[in-house]
C-alpha cells in the first residue's frame, strides 16, 4: 500500500503519567493538518527493510493550534516505543493521515456515554470543545468512564474534572480497577469500566455509546449494552491494539 506521508517535528515530550508519555508534533512542510476530533494518524518507520506503521490518536482539539498531539503507553521492548522515546525536540518523523470515522456525529439530543481504557480516552480529550457546545445547548448528556488502574495513572483527569464542575449535565468516572484511593470523591469509583457503566441506568432510546481502548472492555461494554437495548449503530468502537514488537 502507498501512504501519502507528511514530515511531523517533535516539539516536546512529556510525563503525563507514570505509564504515559505526551508527544506534541508539527508539521515540518508547514501545512495545515485538518482533522476531526476522534480521527488518528499513522507514524511511520522503516523495519528491517520494510515499511511499518503505528496509530496514535490525536489528542489535541481541531484548529485550536498547529501541533498535532498524541499519548503513548510504552510497551517493553516494543519497536514504536523505542523509536518514540529515542525521539529528541527538532528530530522529525513520517506520518499520515488523519483516518478514522470514531468521531461525534449529528445525533439528536440524546446522552453520550464515552467509555475509554488507559490512552483511549485520548479521542475524548480531542472532542472537549464540541462537548462543551452540546452542553451548552442543553438537549445533551454525558457520561464519560475512564478506566485506569490507580489515581497516579489518570491522564487528563484534571481537563475533565473541570468540565465536569462546569456543567451539571456532564459526569466524569474514575474507575480504579487495582489502587483505589484511601479516601475517595464522589466520581471514583473501585473496579472496571464496564461496571460502572451498568451502574448508569443504560436507556436504549437516549443513550448513544462510545468504546475505546482495551478489546477485552471494549467487547465486553459493547455486549453489555446490547443486553440493555442499544441497537448497533448507537455502540460506536475503536480498539487498542498493543503491538509487542
Amino acid at each position: 500500500m502507498t501512504w501519502n506521508t507528511f514530515p511531523l517535528v517533535l516539539e516536546w515530550i512529556s510525563e503525563i503519567t507514570p505509564t504515559v508519555r505526551h508527544f506534541a508534533f508539527r508539521r515540518a512542510d508547514q501545512e495545515p493538518f485538518q482533522y476531526i476530533a476522534g480521527q488518528f494518524i499513522n507514524l511511520h518507520w522503516e523495519r528491517d527493510g520494510k515499511r511499518t506503521h503505528r496509530s496514535y490518536s490525536v489528542a489535541n482539539p481541531p484548529g485550536e493550534s498547529e501541533i498535532v498531539e498524541i499519548a503513548m503507553a510504552p510497551v517493553e521492548g516494543g519497536f514504536a516505543t523505542g523509536k518514540l522515546l529515542s525521539l529528541e525536540p527538532g528530530d522529525m518523523v513520517e506520518a499520515s493521515g488523519p483516518y478514522g470515522r470514531f468521531v461525534l456525529r449529528d445525533d439528536p439530543g440524546c446522552r453520550y456515554l464515552l467509555v475509554a481504557t488507559g490512552t483511549g480516552v485520548t479521542p475524548y480529550r480531542s472532542m472537549l470543545p464540541r462537548l462543551r457546545d452540546l452542553l451548552e445547548s442543553g438537549d445533551y448528556r454525558v457520561d464519560l468512564l475512564l478506566g485506569v488502574r490507580g489515581p497516579d495513572e489518570l491522564l487528563y483527569g484534571t481537563e475533565f474534572r473541570e468540565v465536569a464542575e462546569e456543567f451539571e449535565n456532564f459526569n466524569f468516572h474514575a474507575c480504579y480497577s487495582r489502587r483505589p484511593p484511601e479516601s475517595s470523591s464522589a466520581w471514583e469509583v473501585k473496579g472496571y469500566v464496564q461496571a460502572r457503566l451498568a451502574d448508569l441506568g443504560v436507556d436504549s432510546e437516549t443513550d448513544i455509546a462510545y468504546l475505546c481502548g482495551n478489546p477485552g472492555m471494549v467487547d465486553e461494554a459493547a455486549a453489555l449494552l446490547k443486553e440493555a437495548g442499544l441497537g448497533i449503530k448507537s455502540i460506536r468502537r475503536e480498539k487498542y491494539l498493543s503491538a509487542r514488537t
